[in-house]
């Protein structure tokens, strides 16, 4: 089942966010997402894949900046088609806000660039830190 999360669906969240094996949290970075989190938990759209009665995957937009926060599947459940699915939900919320395109980061080498590529998301950049700057027109 694909719906919007709640407040209930927080602990699941940060359980799948920590259990994933590439872009792993250090905990500098943990205290970073968990305060952005507060913020779009309050302001922005978490969109979650519940099966076998938990939340098994995650995608985050910030309508601050029209950026996608996260995508982020629980290892158990990769594979199976569930970021394809949740990702349009939160590039429809980035839309509904006004935005024409949706950016978002990732590490390069990783499963993740890989789906982005796979997925139509063209690469606009690098950051300083080698992380690859993916942006798509909504």
């Amino acid at each position: 089942m694909i719906r919007r999360a709640t407040l209930a669906d927080r602990p699941r969240i940060t359980e799948v966010r920590l259990a994933v094996r590439e872009n792993k949290l250090s905990a500098a970075s943990q205290a970073k997402v968990d305060r952005t989190a507060d913020w779009i938990f309050e302001n922005g759209t978490f969109w979650v894949w519940e099966e076998a009665g938990a939340v098994q995957g995650f995608a985050v937009a910030d309508l601050r900046d029209g950026t996608i926060f996260g995508l982020f599947i629980h290892p158990d459940y990769e594979g199976r088609g569930i970021g394809r699915v949740l990702l349009p939900k939160a590039c429809e919320d980035l839309r509904a806000a006004g935005f024409s395109a949706a950016t978002l980061t990732t590490g390069p080498g990783t499963r993740a660039e890989r789906f982005y590529r796979t997925n139509g998301w063209p690469e606009i950049g690098r950051q300083d830190d080698g992380q690859i700057i993916f942006r798509k027109s909504l």
